[in-house]
């Protein structure tokens, strides 16, 4: 190592060296203090802290398990001296068929009782008129319902429970197994468990809870379900008319959307090829067709694709047109402005050798400037497609048709999170094979292996 002395001679006869060392040391620590100044602003101006502090973690948890599992919804609803049992529409329950952990007592017709008890999972609820009594973790809750429909609680409310005001209803919180909200004139029960319910066959189908087993037995060797179909093609004619799941419409509205983010991207460069040698200086010399042409790709890329889909839903009503029109308008301006670029900086020797044996101004754009720029037009093209693809499912949303608007739909309900997991998997998938495609079209396109 060299010693001080040693340093400060070097120092002393190169001060110029050392004075730029100095500088660009200062400017990195100027730099620095500059990104901690500004992270320190922004997290006051966002009040970044405080929404942490506030945040509502509970219910985050609570969206994340939505995804992966699915909830029997049973509403008991209190008719004077008796009990009803209902379920939402597309349930495989009804009044007729109840989940093995819903008990019904003094049953006079179907859905219909005098007590009802429910098991969920450890947690015990006796339902009569005008009471219901919890077991949960072994403490009891009894709740009244009192005249003029209000919840009155016996003694204080254990931690799984509250009650905004008194007589008003009381949520019951179990954590992953779910909720009960108890009301004046029903109990609602929302029983959570893992994995999504009736994905295959719902439950007006005949194959509906049976195991793989099972099914592949009738499949296989089983009698004829329906005279008029193979036991194969009724199963697959359940799967994809699955009421629940919707999966034939699903795969259909995918489909809309790689057929919109295709046919948006190759229309738009088919458009912007023509128009970027218009925009290119060293092609076209007129300035004036230069700039008009330029400031046309500006027009079209300022806007964004999102405000285009909303433009064109309005003009041509929801559907993959809209959608077509808005990847179409967007990809023109941003394409023919990369292609215009590209054409500007080829090498003007090749075109100039074909101009020099006397070729038309045609021959020589065909051999002296497309094969510098085609694989770049083709790679950029192939980008774009792999991109649409995602950017469809996004203006599918406002009614841009595609399973965008078929995820904002499940979405909207604010109970069918699996069917949001299953069509976001879906897209996933899409994206990935397609980015994969692309990836692998362009380094061919670029000469690499």
């Amino acid at each position: 190592m060299l010693s001080a002395a040693t340093v400060d001679e070097i120092e002393a006869r190169h001060p110029d060296l050392f004075k730029g060392v100095s500088r660009r040391s200062v400017i990195g620590w100027l730099t620095t203090a500059g990104v901690v100044a500004y992270a320190v602003f922004a997290w006051w101006f966002f009040s970044i802290g405080a929404v942490l502090a506030g945040g509502n973690w509970s219910i985050a948890g609570s969206y994340l398990a939505d995804w992966v599992s699915y909830e029997t919804r049973p509403t008991i609803t209190f008719e004077n001296s008796r009990l009803s049992v209902s379920y939402p529409r597309f349930s495989a329950y009804r009044p007729d068929r109840q989940p093995d952990w819903v008990t019904l007592e003094g049953e006079t017709e179907p859905g219909t009782a005098t007590r009802i008890l429910l098991d969920m999972r450890g947690t015990t609820i006796d339902i009569v008129p005008q009471q219901v009594r919890v077991d949960h973790d072994g403490e009891i809750l009894v709740l009244d319902i009192g005249p003029g429909e209000e919840v009155h609680p016996r003694g204080s409310l254990p931690a799984w429970a509250s009650q905004k005001e008194p007589g008003g209803r009381v949520p019951l919180d179990f954590g992953f197994k779910g909720r009960i909200d108890v009301e004046g004139d029903e109990v609602k029960v929302r029983q959570r468990f893992w994995g999504w319910e009736n994905f295959f066959f719902d439950a007006n189908s005949p194959f509906w809870g049976k195991s793989f087993g099972q099914v592949m037995a009738l499949i296989v060797s089983g009698e004829r379900i329906d005279p008029a179909h193979s036991n194969l093609s009724l199963a697959w004619d359940n799967i994809v008319n699955n009421a629940e799941w919707q999966h034939g419409d699903v795969w259909l509205k995918l489909l809309q959307t790689i057929v919109m983010a295709f046919v948006g991207t190759v229309l738009a460069s088919l458009l912007a090829f023509p128009l970027a040698f218009l925009a290119a200086r060293n092609i076209t010399g007129s300035r004036i067709v230069n700039q008009v042409t330029k400031r046309l790709f500006d027009f079209l890329r300022a806007v964004d694709m999102f405000i285009w889909a909303l433009f064109f839903t309005r003009a041509f009503g929801p559907g993959p047109l809209a959608g077509i029109s808005a990847i179409f308008f967007t990809d023109t301006g941003t394409l023919g402005k990369l292609y215009s670029e590209t054409l500007e900086n080829i090498d003007d020797r090749q075109r100039e050798g074909i101009r020099s044996v006397g070729a038309a101004p045609i021959l020589v754009q065909r051999y002296g400037v497309l094969p510098q720029v085609m694989p770049v037009f083709l790679s950029q093209s192939l980008y774009f497609w792999e991109s649409n693809t995602r950017s469809a499912t996004i203006i599918g949303a406002v009614g841009a048709g595609g399973i965008g608007l078929k995820l904002w739909e499940a979405m909207r309900t604010n109970t069918d999170w699996e069917n949001v997991a299953y069509m976001v998997l879906l897209i996933l998938m899409v994206v990935y094979v397609f980015d994969g495609v692309s990836s692998s079209l362009r380094r061919r396109l670029m000469g690499h292996s």
